[in-house]
């Protein structure tokens, strides 16, 4: 488990999110508040856990690739209704019940609600991942960023683009990160990383050709923890460390 301090947070801060905030993001949705608010959980982000030395030690490991923190997945509970297959309602009929929809809403909706699924509950899935961001931007904005990366705050790019837009720094933020698991190839990009919210089984490694190992490490404390993913890496592995941001000019 994460860092139970941060982890704890997250989950307090995802659970008020959803009891505190309103129906609709914005309050001017149609009949978005009279439909289940059943944010469908959406995969999670395949990405490397890794554990580092402590803060400002430095460790080859795998970098953020642009677009697997924020899209590849492997994990909740239940695809959200947009992910099936199958005839999905024509644009020109998505209405609700009562009200109409505005043009950035109906923009969220296409090609996004089933056959027989009512319009205004897929719009609240996606009202209340906005609801979930501007609550814990405000709490802590980095594991705002991790809660993207590994998939907790799910379909979070196509909602902010269309729904909450004054989050896109989030979602580009996660599109260079990564979460537990292995990424090789085109998604590394060599670099300094942070951890977000680690265990305290946080362990990683960065290898190259020929499964060289360049750098690997571990870290008990719990603590966020730095690490540079060096140009030669290949594959890098993370378990335990939940996700990692890049810092940039930051590092």
């Amino acid at each position: 488990m994460r860092n139970p301090l941060l982890a704890g947070a997250a989950v307090v801060f995802l659970t008020a999110a959803l009891a505190a905030c309103g129906s609709s993001h914005d309050g001017d949705g149609p009949k978005a508040a009279d439909a289940p608010r059943s944010a469908a959980p959406g995969p999670s982000v395949a990405g490397p856990s890794a554990a580092a030395p402590t803060d400002g030690a430095e460790a080859g490991a795998s970098g953020a690739s642009g677009g697997s923190g924020a899209s590849g997945a492997s994990g909740a509970d239940a695809a959200p209704a947009t992910a099936d297959t199958g005839p999905k309602v024509p644009t020109d009929e998505l209405t609700p019940a009562t009200g109409t929809f505005t043009k950035k809403e109906k923009e969220y909706l296409t090609d996004r609600v089933p056959r027989g699924m009512d319009p205004a509950a897929v719009l609240q899935a996606g009202q209340e991942t906005c609801d979930k961001l501007d609550f814990l931007v405000k709490a802590d904005r980095r594991i705002a960023v991790g809660s993207i990366v590994t998939g907790e705050v799910p379909d979070a790019a196509p909602a902010v683009a269309h729904l909450c837009t004054d989050h896109q720094d989030l979602v580009d933020e996660a599109a260079l990160g990564y979460a537990d698991g292995t990424h090789t190839g085109k998604e590394l990009r060599p670099g300094a990383y942070r951890s977000v919210s680690p265990t305290t089984a946080c362990t990683w490694r960065a290898e190259g050709a020929g499964g060289k190992v360049l750098d690997q490490g571990s870290s008990a404390s719990g603590q966020p923890v730095r690490i540079t993913l060096p140009a030669a890496a290949r594959t890098f592995t993370s378990t335990g460390c939940y996700a990692w941001l890049p810092e940039g000019e930051k590092s």
